[in-house]
């Protein structure tokens, strides 16, 4: 049989040119009846050496041994795991978002008094911002008025002060011993104004949530990027957290159109 000589161009090509090569039939030899298998199979053994990532879409792990090396399929238990594992952290923290929300709802006032109309507000005591609730006490005597009384007196006029600032439309009297706020009656305008603020305070918290919702998938992608999920399962695993998402937004509508409702009966 003539031997050929091969130019170093072809010698340096890549494995995989070997897909159009022809090899020759020895004559009254089957075992090379079927080239195209042959080659195919060999592309195949070459893609697997030089990074693909498996058949199917399914990630492949590889387990090194001390002679060969074992091609193992990432099992349905597995993507489990690293599901429930992203989407609880996503719900623990979706479930925060909507405390927060509720917290930040019911600073809003309507016609009633209520010690949470004062939860955000912070004192400056002794150069420090101190939400007011760790420095007093709030009482609410009657329906429309809260009673302040500071465990340290000389903090008085700072928290008269922090409360007129918070813009929350009432007016704190300082008697020297305690601070009475009046909850007037909500004017029209001034229900408009909660209103919008109510609004805001949703958004933000379908912010926070989309947010969540974002961190979650980056999670998904690092785990494909780390050959443990396919780009098929990513897919997957995102519309599930997707369905998570809508139900938390849908929560933040529930109780922003509950605080509305309140809003309107004053």
């Amino acid at each position: 049989m003539a031997l050929h000589a091969v130019s170093p161009a072809a010698a340096a090509s890549p494995p995989c040119a070997l897909s159009s090569a022809r090899l020759p039939q020895r004559p009254g030899c089957g075992c090379l009846s079927n080239r195209s298998s042959l080659l195919s199979s060999s592309t195949n053994f070459m893609k697997f050496q030089y990074g693909a990532v498996g058949f199917f879409g399914v990630p492949l792990v590889l387990q090194h041994s001390d002679k060969r090396a074992v091609l193992r399929h990432a099992t349905n238990e597995e993507i489990e795991e690293e599901k429930m594992i992203v989407e609880e952290q996503a719900k623990e923290k979706m479930e925060k978002a909507i405390e927060t929300v509720q917290s930040n709802f019911n600073t809003v006032r309507t016609g009633r008094a209520n010690p949470s109309m004062l939860d955000r507000i912070e004192v400056e005591y002794y150069g420090t911002p101190v939400n007011l609730k760790t420095i007093a006490q709030i009482n609410t005597p009657d329906a429309t008025s809260l009673l302040i009384q500071p465990y340290d007196k000389s903090c008085l006029k700072l928290i008269e002060k922090a409360i007129v600032a918070a813009n929350i439309g009432v007016t704190p009297s300082n008697d020297g011993e305690v601070i009475r706020v009046t909850v007037p009656p909500l004017t029209s305008d001034r229900r408009k104004e909660m209103t919008k603020t109510v609004a805001k305070l949703s958004e933000e918290g379908k912010v926070a949530i989309r947010n969540i919702r974002r961190d979650a998938i980056k999670a998904y992608d690092k785990l494909e990027k780390e050959k443990k999920l396919s780009e098929d399962n990513v897919k997957d695993l995102s519309a599930d957290l997707q369905k998570i998402t809508d139900e938390y937004m849908k929560k933040v509508e529930a109780i922003q159109k509950q605080k509305e409702q309140e809003l309107s009966k004053v």
